[in-house]
């Protein structure tokens, strides 16, 4: 009798984490999907983010290899390929990408998806703002190695054309994920927001690091986002019945 009361303990504590195994196994199947886009999505974007400004805050000038990617890029530039960088530079932010934050803002307003218009609100003004935030915590200096075409003289780290670019093809695809549209903008959109961080490159107006932690930021907030918004990336979830279903704080992209 003293032996089995002995064991019992035991053999309790094992049921209990066998029990949890499955119980844990069940969540990552149920939503291996979700996982893995919060992952690569929202980790390593953060990671890489975090390994990059703790290389700027130690140090002055360009990390790793920006410097000599600058050299190589400049060593290529052509009067007519300044011509294109800089095209390229201005609709990627002030004549192109802020438009479009209103254009799309002003529509789904008036198709009054309003739980939409505050979630692309939110994603790109709050990718404004950490942008701004980040700038004057590391003022990082702009690169310095040539004397650019299309100069700027604010602070350099992360590049606020790689933030508000990714920022508004990242806020487009969680939009459009529901439609046939999602490829379009994650293509198109991909391709637009690797040129706007080339021609900031090019033009010698940011290093290399500046850009990729751009990317990284706003893609991580904008998917982190979209998880506190939606509760979820991608496909909404299917609701048992239409009678149980209840106003949502913010309306998912797709028509219920």
């Amino acid at each position: 009798m003293s032996e089995t009361l002995h064991q019992s303990p035991r053999s309790t504590a094992v049921a209990a984490g066998r029990g949890l195994a499955k119980a844990l196994v069940r969540f990552v199947r149920a939503r291996w999907q979700l996982l893995l886009l919060l992952f690569l999505g929202v980790g390593i974007p953060l990671v890489g983010f975090g390994a990059l400004a703790d290389d700027v805050w130690q140090t002055t000038g360009g990390i790793g290899p920006d410097d000599a990617i600058l050299r190589y890029v400049h060593g290529h530039a052509t009067p007519g390929w300044d011509a294109v960088m800089e095209f390229i530079s201005l609709i990627g932010y002030a004549y192109g990408v802020v438009p479009m934050v209103f254009v799309v803002l002003v529509a789904l307003l008036v198709a009054r998806k309003r739980g939409n218009a505050l979630f692309w609100a939110v994603a790109l003004g709050g990718a404004g703002a950490l942008n701004q935030a980040a700038k004057l915590t590391f003022r990082r200096a702009r690169p310095e190695l040539w004397l650019s075409s299309a100069p700027e003289h604010t602070y350099s780290f992360p590049s606020g054309h790689a933030m508000g670019s990714m920022a508004l093809v990242a806020a487009l695809a969680v939009l459009a994920w529901p439609t046939r549209w999602r490829w379009w903008a994650i293509v198109v959109g991909g391709a637009f927001t690797l040129l706007v961080g080339f021609s900031r490159v090019y033009l010698g107006v940011h290093y290399p690091s500046d850009v990729v932690a751009g990317w990284s930021a706003s893609l991580a907030w904008v998917l982190g986002l979209s998880l506190v918004a939606y509760g979820r990336i991608g496909k909404p979830r299917e609701r048992a019945t239409p009678a149980a279903a209840g106003p949502d704080p913010v309306e998912p992209p797709a028509q219920r």
